[in-house]
């Protein structure tokens, strides 16, 4: 069992910058996929990026591609997303999520793809 806990939400104003981290329980290593989605209020849960399990690919969507850069440790179990230039339509809940891959290099971007979740952090941006 696996479980992903975010933090780093909070209030920023329009142009600023937030860096989230997603601290997953057990070992997250080489075989797990793992991405950042965002819902927004009254909006499906819509992908943010994803990255490999060997963390040598990553995928962004349009909307924040060159804005976000996602990342991961696996030696400490731990996913970033750094954000910067956030505009309010950034607004959301954020949420981690992962899966066991039998490829280290498997790249998957929708949340039915996904097996485990966080609870998700608030990301606020003031304009």
């Amino acid at each position: 069992q696996v479980q992903l806990v975010e933090s780093g939400g909070g209030l920023v104003q329009s142009g600023g910058s937030l860096r989230l981290s997603c601290a997953a329980s057990g070992r997250i290593d080489s075989h797990y996929a793992m991405a950042w989605f965002r819902q927004a209020p009254g909006k499906e849960r819509e992908f943010v990026a994803t990255i490999t399990g060997s963390g040598d690919v990553t995928r962004y969507s349009d909307s924040i591609k060159g804005r976000f850069t996602i990342s991961r440790d696996n030696a400490k179990n731990m996913l970033y997303l750094q954000m910067h230039s956030l505009t309010p339509e950034d607004t959301a809940v954020y949420y981690c999520a992962t899966k066991f891959t039998s490829s280290t290099r498997v790249v998957l971007t929708t949340p039915s793809e996904f097996r485990y979740w966080g609870q998700g952090t608030q990301v606020t941006v003031a304009s």
